[in-house]
């Protein structure tokens, strides 16, 4: 059974961490003003893996919290994997450049599928494309618009184009701690050939479980889970790499 990767997530709104609930920026829930410190506590309970989120980057369609990005990655000895505003080459080179293993591009894969596909064939490997869904169809803009474009028909845009990963979040379970929708993901998995990351909604190890041994799914992100002290993020990793 392959093991599963277990993204602990610092999401960052005006330089501190917070989790929103269901994407709104209205309903943060602010877990510290140290995100370098926090990257360290992640590494120390054993994740060799971080997802990192600039909210604000999200909504301004830029980099905003590039001071407390650049300190995590300072902080963090293992891969981290950025999202947030990175909507064109300059962007994605520089973040790369700095030291990110991955950077996540949404909205742009919507609205410039071709600077994804030139940037995946450009940097092979570090390329991952979320894909967002209300009701299943493709949300963007920090998950602000929903588009009528189909999760699935977008991920399908980029089966050939080398990306490394597809990140899918249920936007309706995230921060909500309802458990991941194991059903949504493994479906889209099972519909394209590029691995999957779950996102939204983990609520315990229960989720763990539950979708380690799933054909495609290359990892989980975990936020609220691991601040609320739902999910041991010790235990998570244990269990996902056994």
């Amino acid at each position: 059974m392959a093991s599963l990767i277990v993204f602990p997530a610092i999401d960052l709104k005006g330089g501190q961490i917070v989790r929103l609930a269901e994407g709104d920026m209205a309903r943060a829930t602010v877990y510290g003003d140290d995100p370098a410190r926090q990257a360290t506590m992640f590494a120390d309970a054993g994740a060799d893996h971080l997802h990192v989120v600039d909210l604000d980057g999200a909504f301004a369609g830029q980099s905003v919290n590039g001071d407390a990005v650049a300190g995590i990655l300072n902080a963090f000895p293992g891969r981290v994997q950025l999202g947030g505003g990175i909507r064109n080459r300059a962007n994605v080179d520089r973040w790369l450049d700095l030291g990110v293993a991955r950077v996540v591009i949404g909205t742009a894969a919507l609205e410039d599928p071709d600077f994804v596909r030139e940037a995946a064939r450009a940097c092979p490997g570090k390329i991952v494309v979320a894909v967002d869904a209300w009701d299943g169809m493709v949300a963007t803009r920090g998950w602000a618009d929903v588009s009528d474009v189909s999760v699935v028909d977008l991920a399908r845009r980029f089966e050939d184009a080398g990306v490394a990963a597809l990140l899918f979040t249920d936007v309706g379970r995230d921060g909500m701690l309802k458990g991941c929708n194991v059903e949504a993901t493994t479906a889209l998995a099972a519909a394209v050939s590029i691995p999957v990351i779950a996102s939204g909604g983990v609520a315990d190890i229960g989720d763990i479980h539950a979708l380690k041994g799933k054909a495609g799914i290359e990892g989980v992100i975990t936020g609220r889970a691991l601040y609320d002290g739902r999910l041991d993020l010790a235990e998570a990793i244990a269990v996902a790499r056994a």
